[in-house]
């Protein structure tokens, strides 16, 4: 029977980022955090004399072959398995295709939970990320396989082992090394995606110019990329509401009007991202997106707001849904840009509802 997954997108509360490395990588700090929109993927699998891996879409500008991030997943995952299957993967989208909302590598991490259902590499009989049945892992216990799968996922991207983690998520290294936050109260979200796209390879080689103007080094940048590592660690445990519950009614009583950990803690003062510094001089009608999402000074002014990775997605959160909606409102009047409300889903909710 086939199995049907949701795979959500993600914001990036904060990020910045360090001169390039010796590698032509940069090292960063960023806090994920998993929003309650999402795309759906329906996969079906069965053993196979050989691999065959074959996906549809209700968007045409899904790649359909060794491209798309879930073909590439379900490929290394049955290399490393050592297994052979027939895999049919449909992506029904409702995200963005390149926005800054992560949702390819989202797209990614549901082939393979829909995979390791289908296949019977895990068993899902408990919420959270659950246990697994070794009859397709070779003898691999549950730690050893956890691990696999994490290196798996930071094979076909940076950011997409945040997706088998969930909820508030720090990034380190290249954004592929994830630790667990505390989850922050959901919190009404709203989504600008533009018309426009922007380029994250250029967003980078634009960052490395910048760098070179302030003759930032990576060795320079360390430190201070640690010492926020660390403050966003303390600042989101101490802000934490310990979310304990899926309740629909007790998300919908976080989700109202409230103080959020994120006003309680400060943490909204100097969360950025840094590739709004070579972003926003290119497109600058992102800035003034940005500006209507902040309403700075109004009552119905965003708890914050910032570009999502390198764009072009926006953001904003809000205290309230009536300050969200104000928000959509004002963005009507600047074309060529949707707006959608959702809220943030932590990592209580985000396990349990990942299989529909």
């Amino acid at each position: 029977m086939p199995t049907r997954v949701r795979s959500h997108a993600k914001i990036n509360l904060g990020l910045y980022i360090g001169a390039p490395r010796p590698d032509g990588f940069h090292e960063l700090v960023t806090v994920y955090q998993t929003l309650e929109m999402h795309d759906f993927l329906t996969v079906t699998a069965r053993p196979a004399s050989q691999t065959a891996i074959r996906i549809t879409s209700n968007d045409t500008r899904v790649p359909s072959d060794s491209r798309n991030t879930a073909w590439k997943i379900v490929e290394l995952t049955l290399q490393t398995l050592e297994a052979t299957a027939e895999v049919e993967m449909h992506i029904e989208k409702h995200l963005p295709v390149q926005g800054g909302l992560g949702a390819g590598s989202a797209n990614a991490i549901a082939a393979l939970i829909g995979l390791e259902n289908e296949l019977r590499v895990l068993k899902n009989e408990t919420p959270g990320a659950p246990e697994p049945a070794l009859s397709l892992s070779k003898g691999l216990d549950f730690e050893t396989w956890d691990s696999k799968r994490l290196e798996i996922a930071a094979r076909v991207g940076s950011d997409v082992p945040l997706f088998l983690i969930g909820g508030t998520v720090l990034g380190l290294d290249c954004g592929q090394e994830v630790y667990p936050l505390p989850d922050i109260e959901p919190t009404w979200c709203v989504v600008a995606i533009p018309a426009l796209g922007v380029s994250t390879p250029q967003a980078f080689r634009d960052w490395d110019t910048l760098c070179a103007v302030q003759e930032l080094t990576a060795e320079q940048s360390t430190g201070k990329l640690k010492q926020l590592s660390r403050a966003y660690a303390s600042a989101f445990a101490s802000g934490s509401s310990g979310v304990p519950s899926a309740d629909v009614n007790m998300r919908e009583n976080l989700a109202g009007p409230q103080e959020s950990a994120l006003v309680r803690t400060g943490i909204h003062s100097w969360i950025a991202n840094d590739f709004e510094q070579v972003v926003f001089p290119q497109h600058p009608s992102l800035r003034e997106i940005k500006r209507l999402l902040a309403a700075t000074g109004t009552p119905e002014a965003a708890i914050h707001a910032s570009l999502s990775g390198s764009g072009s997605a926006l953001f904003g959160l809000y205290s309230t849904r009536g300050a969200a909606e104000a928000a959509v409102a004002r963005l009507e009047q600047v074309p060529d840009v949707a707006a959608s409300i959702t809220r943030t889903v932590p990592r209580s909710v985000y396990w349990p509802e990942m299989l529909v």
